[in-house]
């Protein structure tokens, strides 16, 4: 049975973590997953893929909007939605994952789920802005054959949940391959203590499908050199990483923190190759930013440039990302997809 990181003695970092060490730890987030692992044909062609949903909170997304920003590592990937994402700052409908050419199906079965519960959208107000990241899971997954649906996209949302989190080779995660291994869904999360009355949550979500073998820092977590090879070719591959956070940040300091979520994927190993998309998106539960008001001016309260704790959710960051990638791994199990493409779990 798959165990995570801290179940191997392996402790990342300095700060706490939150009570179920994942992202759900930040109050109001909800994941959800659909997982497809299914033959298409007697051909070897296999559906090895699925859709993870991440909820800012749970309301109404689009009526309440949350601060968010984007930051983009390395710009090989094709998301949807950033660009607005990073001018406006906030994120108005779920955050969505899956592989690269079912970007177009899950932002169409978002876009339906937002339309059915919101009929104000493209009708009395404006449009609406659909943000959806991806990695190619190709060496596992048919993706020629872009088994997932809209459908699988609405199923995801209707799943969501603020429990602990699946982990590994689910959803999204399903098919992706990390440093050679079974990669996929990871999370992690860190408590940061501003004084005695007030603590901040940072909770971090990867979709992890990057790396070589041989950039792997293993050493540095006392795992295992000797592991079994693969019968797939190694690609650069891409990672998403998912930053959440109850600390009240504007969307200028939450790029200054997710920024830091690099340094977290920098230490796995990591170097931001040529053909890897790594994107940071994050956001910001403090408040919640209404769709329409009348009036001129809005108050907010937002974190001290220069008081400590921004340096502390700097450090929560860095942590949360690597021991989200670490438990995207440790969490994952030996997958075999199309063609009878296998990639085995690591062995911390």
């Amino acid at each position: 049975m798959s165990k995570k990181l801290r179940e191997y003695g392996i402790i990342i970092g300095q700060l706490l973590t939150g009570t179920k060490n994942c992202i759900t730890d930040v109050e109001g987030v909800q994941i959800g997953h659909v997982t497809l692992d299914e033959p298409l044909n007697d051909q070897g062609d296999y559906a090895c893929t699925g859709v993870t949903a991440i909820l800012p909170h749970t309301g109404n997304l689009f009526e309440q909007k949350v601060t968010a920003a984007s930051y983009v590592l390395n710009g090989f990937g094709k998301t949807t939605g950033l660009v607005q994402v990073n001018e406006l700052g906030v994120l108005e409908a779920p955050i969505m994952l899956t592989n690269t050419f079912s970007v177009p199906a899950v932002t169409q079965g978002t876009l339906q789920y937002m339309l059915e519960t919101n009929e104000a959208i493209g009708q009395t107000t404006g449009t609406i802005n659909i943000v959806v990241g991806e990695c190619n899971d190709s060496n596992l997954n048919s993706i020629r054959h872009c088994a997932i649906t809209p459908a699988h996209a609405m199923k995801a949302i209707h799943s969501a949940t603020n429990d602990t989190i699946a982990e590994g080779a689910i959803g999204a995660g399903k098919g992706m391959v990390c440093f050679g291994y079974k990669g996929g869904i990871g999370s992690s999360s860190r408590i940061v203590v501003a004084n005695e009355e007030i603590s901040y949550t940072i909770g971090c979500l990867v979709l992890s499908n990057f790396g070589r073998k041989e950039d792997f820092l293993a050493e540095r977590y006392s795992a295992k050199t000797e592991q079994h090879q693969d019968t797939v070719a190694p690609t650069d591959g891409s990672i998403i990483i998912v930053l959440a956070t109850d600390a009240p940040l504007s969307s200028r300091q939450l790029q200054r923190v997710i920024k830091r979520c690099g340094i977290g994927l920098g230490r796995t190993g990591s170097h931001f190759s040529h053909g890897s998309g790594d994107i940071v998106i994050g956001f910001t539960t403090a408040r919640t930013i209404p769709h329409k008001t009348e009036e001129l001016f809005e108050a907010r309260k937002q974190l001290r440039e220069d008081h400590p704790v921004m340096n502390q959710l700097f450090a929560a960051a860095a942590e949360a990302t690597e021991e989200a990638i670490l438990n995207s791994l440790a969490q994952a199990k030996t997958t075999i997809g199309r063609n009878g493409h296998t990639v085995h779990a690591f062995q911390f």
